[in-house]
């Protein structure tokens, strides 16, 4: 089964760059949207960032312009390049990829989360 392996987390200074990565132990479908989503304390999960197949990408507003996303399907891995980070980027990261038949199946899958604390 697909399984999400997330690691790059750590504390960084306000305005620094941190990028996570998020590989899959068996290799996606090619209709798999990936994406990143955080959830900070007291907060609901929501959605940062996420990238089809096709490449095409979204972002959250408080996030656009700071963060991108990619993927490598050479390395099944999806990432996440964080700039400019604010304390408000403070939050657990988790990486997910997700897919909707035609049929009405759901195919959807998350990584463990990885810690992001952005403080001085």
């Amino acid at each position: 089964q697909v399984q999400l392996v997330e690691s790059g987390g750590g504390l960084v200074q306000p305005g620094g760059s941190l990028t996570l990565s998020c590989t899959a132990s068996g290799r996606i479908l090619s209709a798999y949207t990936m994406g990143w989503y955080r959830q900070a304390p007291g907060k609901q999960r929501e959605l940062v960032a996420s990238i089809t197949s096709e490449g095409i990408t979204n972002y959250a507003d408080s996030v656009k312009g700071r963060f991108t996303i990619s993927r490598d399907y050479g390395k099944n891995t999806v990432y996440l390049q964080m700039n400019s980070l604010k304390p408000e980027d403070t939050a657990v990261y988790y990486c997910n990829g997700n897919h909707v038949t035609s049929w009405g199946r759901t195919y959807d899958y998350w990584g463990q989360g990885t810690q992001v604390t952005v403080s001085s």
